[in-house]
């Protein structure tokens, strides 16, 4: 693995991890996703640092940055963009809105009605909106970081299966070792760190080290087990729904992706494994559900850890 390639990850990492304590997996696994050219999403109870985190790597990374406050009033437009009379000119010129920006913050995202959700579709798998029949080119690299409540209902809306599909990551934070979240206490304003942040990598940067994910190696026995486990999520007795192909596929690459974050230039079954519950867990559908989200998670966790125990290892 090239020397500097390797070093310039681990400073993406290094620079997060100053605004986010004791979360070194998790900021590994976002960078996991950011290479992979992937959507995140970020899914855990309030105040448990969802927002810092995206806001920290989209601060490390040199390039536009936009936040979205997803509300239940809020409509496609205002996302979007629309077309407004232009009376110099007597024809419509387009005026861009916030998803014009190479890292979008959507948070809350599923405080927002399914019309409004479903704006983003387009975007996050075409890298384009369409708008009064036209359509715009989003900036490269584009990149959707999203967060959401897995406890609260009340004036929520569930993300539907078409939308959950094209997020490559679903990532839970967790609460912070006790040492680390005294250094929170003491902190006391998080907001100061973020603004003191610097970038560590340019948006043209972000896209060359997307380019080398896919020079990774995957040796045949180790993509047999990554299609292995995708196909268990089809037969198991307990998943109404499996993964899909545009799942298998984003699998492979999450797990070229982490390879890379680990300065590694081939991919092992460990990656595999550590690769699974994030990228496959919200793309199946148990039959048992829970009575919320973070409940059915756990539920989607079990199943595909026991996917794991039953198909064999390669060597």
């Amino acid at each position: 693995m090239n020397a500097d390639i390797t070093a310039r990850v681990q400073r993406l990492v290094e620079n997060v991890e100053q605004v986010v304590f004791g979360k070194h997996d998790v900021v590994k696994l976002c960078v996991v996703g950011l290479l992979a050219r992937g959507h995140i999403l970020i899914e855990d109870v309030p105040g448990i640092g969802k927002t810092t985190i995206a806001q920290g790597i989209a601060r490390s990374i040199d390039c536009t940055f936009s936040r979205i406050q997803f509300t239940s009033d809020m409509l496609p437009s205002d996302i979007l963009g629309v077309s407004i009379l232009d009376h110099k000119t007597n024809d419509f010129k387009f005026r861009s809105g916030p998803v014009f920006a190479n890292v979008v913050l959507a948070d809350e995202v599923n405080r927002t009605p399914p019309k409004t959700q479903s704006a983003l579709l387009e975007a996050m798998s075409e890298y384009q909106v369409s708008v009064d029949g036209k359509t715009h080119a989003l900036p490269r690299p584009f990149i959707v970081m999203a967060t959401q409540n897995p406890i609260e209902y009340e004036g929520t809306y569930t993300l539907p299966e078409s939308q959950l599909d094209r997020f490559i990551l679903r990532v839970e934070i967790g609460y912070p070792p006790a040492e680390d979240e005294l250094r929170i206490m003491r902190r006391r304003n998080p907001l100061k760190a973020l603004e003191d942040l610097k970038p560590v990598l340019t948006g043209q940067g972000l896209l060359e080290l997307q380019d080398h994910v896919g020079d990774i190696t995957v040796e045949d026995a180790v993509a047999r087990y990554m299609l292995a486990i995708v196909q268990a999520t089809r037969e198991h007795e307990q998943i109404q729904l499996g993964a899909s192909p545009r799942g298998a596929l984003l699998f492979y690459e999450a797990c070229q992706a982490r390879a890379l974050v680990e300065g590694r230039d081939f991919v092992t079954p460990d990656d595999v494994k550590h690769m699974t519950v994030p990228v496959l867990g919200h793309r199946i559908l148990v039959r048992s559900r829970g009575a919320d989200l973070a409940t059915a998670a756990r539920e989607r966790e079990r199943v595909l850890l026991e996917i794991l125990k039953r198909i064999p290892v390669p060597v």
